[in-house]
C-alpha cells in the first residue's frame, strides 16, 4: 500500500503522519487489495472556527476509486470522522465483491 499524507497550508509533524497512519491500518485490516492512500490535510482561513479543519482522503483498491472528506474544528477529530467513513465505504465495497449465491442443492435420487 503507497500512502501519501500532505498538508495543505499546514505543516505535517511526525506526531500527525503516525495517527494517519495508525487510523488508516483499521481499512487496510478489514480489506487488503489497498493499492494507493492519498490523504490531503488542510486549515482553511474561514471566520467560522467550527469547520476549519478540513481532512480528505482518495483510496485507490483493486476495481475502484474511493472518495471521502470530513471538517472539523480539530483536526485529530477530522480524521476520525474521515476514517470512519472510509471504512463504512471499504466494507460495503468488498460485500459487493463477494459472492453471496448459493449454489443449488443437488437432487439425489
Amino acid at each position: 500500500m503507497n500512502l501519501t499524507i500532505s498538508g495543505h497550508h499546514l505543516d505535517v509533524t511526525p506526531a500527525l503522519r503516525s495517527y494517519v497512519t495508525n487510523k488508516l491500518d483499521r481499512i487496510t485490516r478489514h480489506f487488503d487489495q489497498v493499492v494507493d492512500v492519498k490523504v490531503i490535510l488542510t486549515v482553511e482561513k474561514q471566520k467560522e472556527k467550527e469547520r476549519r479543519q478540513k481532512a480528505e482522503c482518495n483510496i485507490h483498491v483493486k476495481g475502484s476509486d474511493m472518495f471521502a472528506e470530513c471538517s472539523h474544528a480539530d483536526l485529530y477529530a477530522a480524521v476520525d470522522e474521515l476514517v470512519d467513513k472510509l471504512d463504512r465505504q471499504v466494507v460495503r465495497h468488498k460485500d459487493r465483491l463477494q459472492d453471496h449465491h448459493h449454489a443449488a442443492p443437488k437432487r439425489v435420487m
